[in-house]
């Protein structure tokens, strides 16, 4: 290890993972090391179940009820994979696809008036929707077609729209829809956080409209570990240690999770996570195995969305028959528990649940005069979209270029010589 890199990454989250694996296809010389005797840094997972009570301090073990223990893996951060999202592209460019397997989420469902619904992917669904009226519904398709047709090239689909000037406010007046309506097309359709999607032009949109989400076999943390395999093969350029020893590296960059630079980070909130063991799908979800529900923010008189992600033994995370929900959402007040309750009334009866408050950190700076790079603290979304933001934008700022999938191909022979034929 006494030798000099082109970056060392320190912990072995999602965030650090890519960004080494990236590093690493582009020919870099790349040191991966992490303190902890696991990987998956903040983002790790559980197994089996009695660690999970241990961890959270209860102080009964695990009930016959929950099965065997061993059958459990369970994420402290789960989040769902949009199929044609970001990290999708990141781990088919870095290839540590071929070492990992996923499942179809069952359904995306949106809060309106205490209930749940079906989010509409389609336009058939959206006529057939119990979220909107009869001419709510002509509306709203209206709405999803000019959204479809709408081309920035070609002012012949503005329809009297500008795409540097109108907001999306300007454009939901246009269209005459409601708010219930709204809060589910800029939550549960586009994915925003808060209502700042409405101050955002048609330049920007963003739409998930009819996208499967996934979820990856036996807990996410099996992504991280994809990304030891393919580097064994190339241990000229990249290395993973996990509870180094004390010695000594040198580096051109370095690239870190907030725990590595306390000083060079500040706190920017703090998120609440309950997950919660369940012996039953939550009702109207028509029983389905997995699901993303979003609470919007404006269902529940808050500034930002409250949000559910449920997994369960279909995808090898839990015993037969059990099912594991997460609800999450950023703290507004000092009594963040009393902010998820609608969440949890969604969920109940539940067998047990195990709450986690964590501070967000972000950088104090872009690095670039240190060359010390420190990446964010995982939010409360079900999905990895402002993650792999933050991936690309550390990205930009290490090499001074965008991430771009379209151009950027992994030449196999810059790592492992040219390809077999």
């Amino acid at each position: 290890m006494d030798e000099e890199y082109d970056v060392i990454v320190l912990g072995t989250g999602l965030t650090e993972c890519i960004l080494s694996g990236i590093m690493s296809v582009n020919g870099k010389k790349v040191l991966h090391m992490d303190r902890n005797p696991y990987y998956g840094g903040e983002s790790s997972s559980i197994t089996p179940l009695e660690e999970l009570y241990k961890r959270f301090s209860l102080p009964d073990t695990p009930p016959e009820s929950m099965g065997r223990g061993r059958d459990w893996n369970v994420d402290l951060i789960p989040k769902f994979l949009m199929a044609n999202g970001q990290l999708v592209k990141m781990l088919l460019y870095t290839e540590v696809t071929r070492y990992l397997d996923f499942k179809v989420v069952e359904g995306s469902f949106v809060y309106k008036g205490g209930k749940i619904y079906k989010v509409p992917s389609t336009e058939t669904e959206a006529l057939a929707s119990n979220l909107m009226g009869m001419f709510e519904k002509r509306r709203f398709r209206k709405f999803l077609v000019f959204v479809a047709n709408f081309d920035e090239n070609d002012p012949k689909t503005f329809e009297g729209v500008d795409p540097k000037t109108t907001t999306m406010r300007d454009v939901y007046k246009k269209f005459d829809l409601g708010q219930d309506v709204i809060d589910f097309t800029g939550h549960a359709l586009a994915l925003y956080r808060t209502d700042d999607c409405m101050l955002s032009n048609m330049s920007h949109r963003c739409s998930y409209q009819g996208i499967p989400r996934v979820y990856c076999y036996y807990v996410l943390k099996q992504i991280p570990m994809g990304f030891i395999q393919p580097n064994t093969l190339s241990q000229q350029t990249h290395t993973i240690t996990v509870s180094f020893p004390l010695q000594v590296a040198r580096c051109k960059q370095l690239i870190c999770d907030p725990s590595y630079i306390p000083d060079r980070v500040r706190k920017a909130g703090q998120v609440i996570r309950v997950i919660c063991i369940l012996s039953h799908p939550i009702k109207n979800t028509n029983d389905a195995n997995s699901c993303q529900i979003i609470i919007p923010q404006n269902q529940v008189n808050r500034n930002s969305d409250i949000y559910v992600c449920m997994i369960s033994y279909a995808h090898n995370v839990a015993a037969q028959g059990k099912y594991i929900a997460i609800v999450s959402t950023t703290v507004e007040t000092s009594e963040p528990e009393n902010e998820i309750e609608p969440a949890l009334e969604l969920l109940e009866p539940i067998d047990q649940k195990f709450v986690a408050i964590s501070d967000l950190y972000e950088p104090t700076d872009d690095g670039t005069e240190s060359q010390i790079f420190a990446s964010r603290s995982y939010d409360a979304t079900t999905h990895f979209e402002t993650t792999c933001n933050d991936i690309k934008d550390i990205y930009k700022r290490t090499t001074g270029s965008d991430f771009d999938f379209e151009n950027m191909k992994r030449k196999q022979n810059d790592v492992f010589g040219e390809d077999e034929q």
